[in-house]
């Protein structure tokens, strides 16, 4: 883009932050990598017959349905209460097959999920973050009274705590005698790509418990393989799951391998762990088995172009995008969910996790000048190229400063979120505003990238950097003479560039990236590849001195900022899956929540807890609303 370059600001689709509620701080913004809305349907075993299971007057954001045993009720999973709180719900099967009389069970703000009841209708199973340590455990609750009780809580049951420890998919025995569930305890922290990638993968294995507690014990495990989703047999003596690499885990989920990645159903006889039954064979990933009659289990294929329902009986298929699946008893009818991963819009609310603060929807890198203007890159919203946009935060003024199709940036790259102008950071007057421009994500394993900078009114636009590294995610220091970022290819590390002189100094050259300079220019706050597998939030000052690691949970802490209130706000992997990994879609690390900490580490404090990947923040305090 050349310098002087016309500023656009028509045509633009709105991007305006409401005012605050009542009694609140203000906004935070934040980014949600997630399905945008999940509608449950039914429909015959042999997919004939579908419709919603909800009308539209009572359906909102619902998945991960059960039938109760007799068949008549149906459990299932709601975001009813706000968009990313997962709470549980039930309802009626009328005479047309649809769900009535939807009633709340167990809700408030953690995840709960996956809702079974038992054979005796006494006590629903379900999975839910809502412990002190927030993590997925296994609870209970009857149906009587009301009463919760955390089943795999129990000290004797923990696993390694510098290890994942989430439990998942809890499901009766026919008899109501046991529960099977899945779970990573004890497993180690995987990196995607052979432990070299950022996003991690997951291993599971497959437990039983009985409902009072006793008899714990791993029915199922594989090295280097996830075990998941189990389901009883007709008559107990067998328990049913998918299985697929540990590595498979990560391919699953992401749009690029989802059809080349292959899983196979497999069975083990309960009492004694093997007689191990491979039920399939060949390519597909296949996840969410059921036993639909005594010899026949029903599964999805997910993916590919033989996405949808299969049986191991051979009779045909139902070829159908849909995730899922669950089987009434009998099997005649079937209930899914059908997703959509539309955009939000900007500013759409989310759930606040915190009284304080109301949340909403942002696109990605939002960034706030000191005189109170933003800036974001629009690759999710608005242009959907990446390109630089400020604004003032009521939605007026609105500029593109810097739009990358009058780059030499590939279009259908771009168009991907792939290569862009990523993470811009204004200068303390506001008058300058940095960015990266180039290929972003797995693309900088191929492609460069320089840190820019444009003058905030769009003119001036010029490269900092040269093309030789993948250079970006700039931040100014507190006086605005100089820019830290990173660089990443065959010299890594942060590097420092003196706009006076245009002379660079090298302050890391370790695996560090994402710096942000303290508003009091004091420290700089950035992401540091500690181990082969690991991530965590540090400082250091700008001389390169007075290095801090202030996270170590093991799990991937990063993307670390600065909030307006000095606190460090970041994301976290901390707390665990909230899902089988093999179960998502379109996602990097779906287990990412938002905390936030002191700057020396210390208070740490959860902000979300979803079953979907949140990161980026941005706290917009009334002052700054109400200009």
């Amino acid at each position: 883009m050349a310098a002087g370059a016309a500023v656009t600001t028509a045509l633009l689709p709105s991007f305006a932050v409401a005012a605050a509620g009542t009694g609140k701080k203000g906004v935070m913004l934040m980014n949600r990598i997630g399905p945008s809305s999940s509608t449950l349907y039914i429909a015959n075993s042999d997919g004939s017959n579908e419709r919603r299971l909800l009308d539209s007057q009572s359906a909102a954001f619902d998945r991960h349905a059960n039938f109760s045993p007799d068949g008549k009720t149906v459990f299932f999973t709601s975001e009813r209460t706000g968009d990313g709180n997962s709470d549980i719900y039930r309802g009626s099967l009328n005479g047309s097959g649809q769900v009535v009389g939807v009633q709340p069970l167990v809700t408030g703000p953690a995840v709960y999920d996956s809702a079974t009841l038992s054979p005796d209708n006494r006590t629903l199973a379900f999975s839910s973050t809502r412990s002190a340590d927030h993590l997925s455990r296994i609870w209970l609750r009857d149906m009587k009274s009301g009463t919760l009780t955390n089943l795999t809580g129990a000290a004797a049951l923990a696993g390694d705590p510098t290890s994942p420890d989430g439990h998942f998919r809890p499901v009766w025995s026919p008899d109501g005698q046991w529960i099977a569930f899945s779970s990573d305890r004890n497993t180690i922290w995987r990196g995607h790509n052979d432990g070299k990638g950022w996003e991690h993968t997951q291993e599971l294995s497959i437990y039983l418990i009985r409902p009072d507690g006793t008899g714990f014990r791993q029915l199922a495990t594989k090295a280097g393989y996830c075990l998941g989703s189990p389901k009883w047999s007709p008559d107990g003596r067998r328990v049913v799951y998918y299985e697929i690499t540990t590595e498979g885990t990560w391919g699953a989920h992401r749009p690029e391998a989802i059809g080349t990645v292959e899983s196979q159903i497999v069975s083990v006889d309960v009492a004694t762990g093997t007689n191990r039954v491979v039920h399939t064979s060949g390519p597909n990933l296949k996840v969410s088995p059921q036993y639909v009659t005594n010899t026949e289990i029903g599964f999805l294929v997910k993916g590919g172009a033989d996405e949808g329902l299969a049986y191991t009986s051979g009779r045909p298929s139902v070829k159908r995008s849909l995730r899922s699946p669950v089987w009434s008893p009998g099997g005649t009818s079937v209930i899914y969910e059908k997703q959509d991963f539309t955009n939000r819009t900007v500013d759409e609310t989310l759930y606040s996790w915190d009284a304080n603060w109301d949340y909403r929807f942002c696109d990605v890198f939002p960034v706030l000048s000191r005189q109170g203007r933003l800036a974001v890159t629009e690759k999710q919203t608005g242009l959907s190229n990446s390109s630089i946009v400020t604004l003032k935060p009521d939605g007026t003024d609105v500029k593109v400063v810097f739009n990358t199709a009058d780059s030499a940036l590939d279009p259908v790259l771009l168009k991907q979120g792939l290569a862009g102008a990523f993470r811009p950071a204004w200068s303390p007057a506001g008058d300058w505003i940095a960015f990266g421009l180039g290929g972003w994500f797995q693309e900088r394993a191929t492609m460069t990238a320089a840190v820019w900078r444009v003058r905030s009114d769009g003119t001036g636009a010029e490269a900092l950097t040269d093309n030789s590294t993948n250079a970006g995610f700039p931040s100014y220091s507190a006086d605005g003479n100089r820019i830290v970022y990173r660089v990443w290819g065959q010299e890594n590390g942060l590097r420092v560039l003196d706009l006076t002189t245009r002379t660079t100094t090298v302050l890391t050259t370790a695996s560090d990236n994402l710096p942000d300079w303290s508003a009091d220019g004091d420290v700089i706050l950035f992401t540091r590849k500690t181990s082969a597998t690991n991530f965590d939030v540090c400082t250091i000052k700008p001389d390169g001195s007075g290095l801090r690691v202030l996270t170590n949970s093991g799990a991937n802490d990063g993307h670390a900022v600065w909030g307006c209130d000095g606190r460090i706000l970041y994301n976290s992997g901390m707390y665990g899956f909230r899902e089988e990994a093999a179960l998502y879609d379109n996602t990097f690390q779906p287990y990412g929540q938002i905390l936030a900490m002191n700057a020396d580490g210390s208070g740490k404090q959860l902000l979300t807890d979803s079953q979907w990947e949140d990161s980026m923040p941005l706290y917009l305090p009334q002052s700054v609303l109400s200009q």
